[in-house]
């Protein structure tokens, strides 16, 4: 096996989806390894859970940086570059980023959005989408870039949008593929089976690509 790529995961709460990256690091044949799990807030209980794991920890606040964003990012940096970090995964990081930390990562920093992108950009998309009627929602592996939740799209995947349902409901069903989309869209990277080309993503293996990556409601209820 090659060598595994050191995933630096932030976080600024619980670390749901951290978790989840975490469990599919445990296989011995997963491409990427967590080094470091790092927020910025001293409290986020992803911290605890982390170290539970025997990964290591580390807190860079922001507050004491005010609105020096590029000061706190270059903190954070720090962290990163000492941990031997290769790939940056956000998993609940609430904090945008300014254009010095994400062209320092270009290409190596991902992200997941709770919607298919385009649509439902920035925050509140469970109820943006029960608003707009849309009949498909889900999630979003992309690379960061300098537009907020606008990067090249790595991997994606839905969920029906059911009558009745509430933003609550809905949310518990896209995070459930979020779950799933975010540890194989990072083994994606860490392996080198799919690479930036432009601003698209493209798998080396045509196989896979055949195959295609859109997790489908019907795998959702355990049909293949």
């Amino acid at each position: 096996m090659n060598k595994r790529q050191k995933v630096g995961v932030l976080i600024s709460g619980r670390g749901s989806n951290m978790l989840s990256l975490i469990r599919a690091a445990e296989a011995p044949d997963y491409p990427a390894e967590i080094a470091l799990v790092l927020s910025n807030r001293p409290d986020a209980g992803g911290l605890e859970r982390a170290s539970s794991f025997g990964i290591a920890t580390a807190v860079v606040d922001h507050k004491p940086f005010g609105r020096d964003r590029e000061a706190f990012e270059k903190a954070v940096d720090a962290k990163l570059q000492a941990a031997g970090i290769e790939l940056v995964a956000l998993a609940g990081f609430m904090r945008l980023l300014s254009p010095w930390l994400v062209e320092r990562w270009a290409g190596r920093m991902l992200n997941i959005h709770p919607a298919l992108l385009p649509s439902f950009k920035g925050l509140d998309t469970h109820e943006r989408a029960l608003e707009t009627g849309v009949k498909l929602h889900g999630a979003t592996v992309h690379f960061v870039s300098s537009e907020m939740d606008a990067g090249p799209i790595i991997m994606q995947g839905a969920v029906p949008v059911l009558d009745g349902d509430t933003p609550d409901t809905l949310g518990a069903r896209v995070l459930e593929v979020e779950h799933r989309i975010y540890p194989e869209a990072l083994a994606l990277i860490a392996s080198g089976t799919a690479r930036l080309d432009g601003n698209h993503v493209v798998l080396s293996d045509a196989s896979r690509e055949a195959t295609g990556h859109l997790i489908a409601p019907t795998l959702l209820s355990g049909q293949d």
